[in-house]
């Protein structure tokens, strides 16, 4: 039996793009092991992934919160995380981290066959490597799916895979029924914010709240629709700007609904209109339609996984976009003239289409 070690510490929709490699794993060796290295935030993300048989939810960045709180306790839980790592004896890993150090502990963990990006040198400790300057031209999943070719494994079309509990759904049911909200409502959500990875940069890639709620209020007066606000606590700033400029009563859930619980509640709407970024990816693979807005960030690469008709790509055709580029955005000069562009008529106009 073949044992893989498959590494994704970054963000939401980054762990979400590694699910059809795993998938090409699994049919390709039905008998292995598959362990998946990731970061806490997202492990609620995998736990009910009925392909995935370990997971190891401790990234760098995790552990160097743990050592700025203790240096003997993140000494503690280095040292745990590579013994439970070396006790597995893992034959392959996959590394998506294009960080040395990922790759190193893989080394010591005694891995022997490590795949991976060689992203500025960083692919040293890597046994097969990928030369990559960034992801651009093509989407992301496919650059992951690349790292199958050392395995034999031939790249095809994998959706992304998000999976619930029944534990959640009967959540969701109880929360909806707490709230008025019936069966057979016309459920829309809007994620005005767009999830933490990018940090003090998220605002970059925000459609403006304002037009969130005018957006809003055209769906309920237009189509009768019942309008959820979504999004983590850090977001409730963005919940209230749209609540307090709509002319009509919405449900704000901003902060009210764990991660786990998520694939549930997308499942139930009818389409999710999100800027770029986590939300619209955990909406994709929970096979919910969805309208996404995309400003600086290059939906080739980022857009919905596979694309098709029930994905609708909210964008404008400024000459200066996609301006992040190999990890880095650029400093804006046009005051973000590419999200302005994308009007409420046009979103609407898709979310209509796609409920038709």
């Amino acid at each position: 039996m073949n044992k893989f070690l498959i590494i994704n510490p970054f963000g939401i929709g980054d762990v979400l793009h590694s699910t059809p490699a795993i998938r090409a794993i699994r049919e390709s060796y039905p008998d292995s092991f598959i362990a998946f290295w990731c970061n806490q935030r997202t492990e609620d993300l995998l736990k009910n992934n009925p392909a995935i048989n370990k997971i190891f939810s401790l990234s760098r960045g995790d552990l160097k919160k743990i050592y700025k709180r203790s240096i003997w306790k993140g000494i503690q839980e280095s040292l745990k995380l590579l013994w439970q790592l070396k006790k597995e004896r893992f034959d392959i890993v996959l590394d998506f981290s294009l960080d040395h150090r990922y790759g190193l502990i893989a080394l010591f963990a005694g891995i022997k066959k490590r795949i991976g990006f060689n992203y500025k040198n960083r692919g040293r400790f890597l046994t097969d490597k990928i030369s990559l300057k960034g992801y651009e031209d093509r989407h992301i999943v496919d650059y992951y799916l690349e790292l199958l070719k050392p395995l034999g494994i031939k790249s095809k079309i994998y959706n992304l895979e998000f999976f619930t509990s029944e534990s959640s759904v009967r959540k969701i049911r109880k929360l909806f029924s707490f709230n008025g909200l019936k069966e057979n409502d016309l459920l829309v959500g809007i994620f005005p914010g767009g999830g933490a990875s990018w940090g003090s940069d998220a605002g970059s890639r925000h459609w403006p709240a304002l037009r969130f709620a005018q957006l809003a209020d055209l769906l309920i007066q237009q189509c009768g629709a019942k309008i959820l606000i979504l999004g983590d606590k850090t977001e409730s700033h963005l919940a209230d700007i749209v609540k307090g400029a709509m002319r009509n009563k919405c449900l704000d859930l901003v902060g009210g609904v764990e991660l786990k619980d998520l694939s549930a509640l997308l499942r139930s709407l009818r389409v999710l209109v999100s800027n770029d970024g986590g939300p619209l990816h955990m909406a994709v693979a929970s096979q919910t339609k969805t309208v996404s807005i995309f400003g600086p960030v290059d939906d080739l690469v980022y857009g919905a996984y596979p694309p098709g008709e029930d994905h609708f790509i909210a964008k404008s055709n400024i000459s200066c976009r996609p301006c992040y580029k190999n990890f880095r955005l650029a400093v804006c000069d046009k005051d973000k003239e590419c999200l302005k562009r994308v009007s409420v008529e046009e979103v609407y106009g898709a979310v209509v289409k796609l409920l038709s």
